[in-house]
C-alpha cells in the first residue's frame, strides 16, 4: 500500500471542503486525490491491491451521528448513508414494509462486512472484474481509459450481458442497489452547494465511452441519505450465485409487486449481476401492470427483461439463468405471505 494522509472530518463541512479540494474537475471521481473513508470494506482493499491510490483518506464516520439514522413513516422511508448494513437489514418495519431491501442487504457480503460497511459506501462499490482489480492486466479502459478491455476476449463469465459497450463489460456487483432502482428511491447528496436530491436511478452511469466515470457525483458531493416513497410488503430479492454464501451475484432480481383482488396494479422487476449499472426492466414491469397472475406471464416478462441482452464466451448462460431468476421471484412475490 502506497503512503498516504489521514484526516477525520468532524461535520459535513469540514468532509466536503477536504474531499473537494483535493480532486481534480477533469478527473473521475473514483481517481480523485482524497477518497471518503467509512466502513472501508471496499477502498481499503482496493488500495491494498494498487488500484487505488488517494494521497489523502478523509474519515467521515464521526458524520454517523446525523446520517445513519433509519426513519419509517406512513409516506415512505428515509436511511441515512452512513447507517451500517446489519442494522438496516435488521430493522423490524424493513422487515415487514421493505423486504426487499432487508433480503438485498442480508445475501451480501459476510456478516462481519454487513456490520462494518455502510448504505453510502455499499451502492459506491467499484467492479469485482478481475482484470480492473489486477494491475498486472494492461488493458483496462474503467481504469486506464483509452487501454482497451481485456474481458472481452478474456474470461468473462462474471461479466455484463446489458448495459455494455465497446469499451467496458464488467457488472455491477452490489446487490441493495437493485432494491433501491426498483422502488424508486431518491439519493439526497452533500456538496459544496449544500442538499440536492436526484433520483437513484440517475446516480450510476453506464459506461459507454467513457468507463472511468462510474456516477454523476461532482467534486466534493457526498450520498448522504436515500429516501423511498410509499410501503412495499410485497417484495423480495432473489439471487442465483455459485455458492451461498459471500458471492457475488451471477444474476438476481428486485420485484415489488401490488397486488388488489388477484390483479397486478403495480409492478416494480430490477435487475442485478447480469447489468453494468443497477438495471431497472421497465418494459418488463409494462406487462405485469394490470393483468392475473400465472406462469405464462412470468415467462413473458423475464424474455422482456433480456430482450436487449449480449452474451460473450462466458457469460451467455446469464441470460437464460436470469429469465429464470426473473420469473421465480415473481412467483414468489405472489405467493408471499404479506405481514401485517
Amino acid at each position: 500500500m502506497r503512503p498516504f494522509s489521514y484526516q477525520r472530518a468532524t461535520d459535513p463541512d469540514m468532509a466536503v471542503q477536504a474531499l473537494g479540494a483535493a480532486t481534480a474537475a477533469n478527473n473521475p471521481l473514483t481517481q480523485a486525490a482524497a477518497q471518503p473513508l467509512a466502513g472501508g470494506t471496499t477502498l481499503i482493499d482496493l488500495m491494498k491491491l494498487d488500484v487505488m491510490r488517494p494521497a489523502a483518506l478523509v474519515d467521515i464516520s464521526p458524520l454517523a451521528s446525523g446520517w445513519s439514522a433509519i426513519e419509517s413513516k406512513a409516506d415512505g422511508l428515509r436511511l441515512g448513508a452512513l447507517a451500517k448494513m446489519s442494522d438496516v437489514a435488521a430493522h423490524a418495519e424493513i422487515q415487514r414494509n421493505y423486504p426487499v431491501i432487508a433480503n438485498s442487504l442480508n445475501l451480501a457480503a459476510s456478516a462481519q462486512l454487513r456490520n462494518m460497511a455502510t448504505l453510502g459506501g455499499n451502492v459506491m462499490q467499484r467492479t469485482r472484474c478481475s482484470y480492473f482489480r489486477d494491475v498486472s492486466y494492461e488493458n483496462c479502459n474503467k481504469r486506464s481509459p483509452g487501454s482497451g478491455c481485456a474481458a472481452m476476449d478474456g474470461v468473462n463469465r462474471m461479466h455484463a450481458v446489458l448495459g455494455t459497450s465497446d469499451q467496458c463489460i464488467a457488472a455491477y456487483p452490489g446487490d441493495f442497489a437493485q432494491a433501491l432502482i426498483a422502488l424508486d428511491a431518491m439519493v439526497e447528496i452533500t456538496g459544496r452547494s449544500g442538499m440536492r436530491t436526484m433520483p437513484f436511478a440517475d446516480l450510476h452511469k453506464a459506461p459507454g465511452k467513457t468507463p472511468d466515470i462510474e456516477t454523476t457525483l461532482q467534486p466534493g458531493e457526498l450520498i448522504s441519505a436515500f429516501s423511498i416513497p410509499g410501503r412495499w410488503p410485497r417484495s423480495l430479492y432473489l439471487k442465483a450465485r455459485d455458492r451461498q454464501s459471500y458471492e457475488f451475484a451471477l444474476s438476481s432480481a428486485a420485484v415489488a409487486l401490488d397486488v388488489q383482488d388477484g390483479t397486478i396494479r403495480d409492478a416494480r422487476v430490477a435487475l442485478g449481476g447480469v447489468a453494468t449499472v443497477p438495471w431497472r426492466a421497465r418494459e418488463a414491469e409494462m406487462l405485469l401492470k394490470g393483468q392475473k397472475f400465472d406462469d405464462g406471464l412470468a415467462q413473458r416478462v423475464a424474455d422482456a427483461a433480456f430482450a436487449d441482452a449480449k452474451g460473450r464466451q462466458h457469460n451467455s448462460f446469464k441470460i437464460a439463468l436470469g429469465k429464470r431468476v426473473v420469473a421465480r421471484a415473481l412467483q414468489q412475490a405472489v405467493t408471499m405471505e404479506v405481514r401485517s
